[in-house]
């Protein structure tokens, strides 16, 4: 049985440990000392929202949500910036209800919408597509990086 949890510090270093997988998933070095103080400081300054999978009392999985906003509609949006399910849960649903969850949570409060940026090569893409995310066409995203 897999429940989802809005994590708070008491959840801290249940995260960490999911987030510092999830850089290294993504070919950084791991640092779980960084990791927790990065996600603390995320919580306690209230910078992103996180919400916890727990799946048989085990943390196995999470997702990272970013408040941002739409000038154009003038309207509050998410950014999922982070999501990731450890490796011995993969195929068991615990994606599905994570993004489920942060649906919910934006429709209830009031924001447009959900904006997730993903490798061209992410296999999750076809999860994000059963889920009702549409692919972006209509514009292209620019990345300055300040070296």
């Amino acid at each position: 049985m897999t429940s989802i949890i809005k994590a708070t510090l008491a959840d801290l270093h249940s995260v960490a440990t999911l987030f510092d997988a999830y850089r290294v998933f993504y070919k950084q070095d791991t640092d779980i000392l960084k990791a927790t103080k990065f996600l603390e400081e995320r919580m306690t300054k209230n910078q992103s929202e996180i919400f916890l999978a727990i799946t048989d009392d085990k943390p196995s999985g999470f997702v990272q949500l970013y408040s941002s906003f739409s000038s154009v509609s003038m309207q509050p949006i998410f950014i999922l910036n982070d999501l990731y399910v450890d490796a011995s849960y993969r195929k068991k649903g615990i994606g599905t209800l994570l993004l489920n969850r942060t649906k919910e949570h934006c429709k209830f409060l009031g924001y447009k919408g959900l904006l997730i940026e993903t490798a061209t090569d992410n296999p999750a893409q076809k999860l994000y597509e059963a889920l009702e995310w549409k692919k972006d066409t209509a514009s292209f995203h620019y990345f300055w990086h300040c070296d």
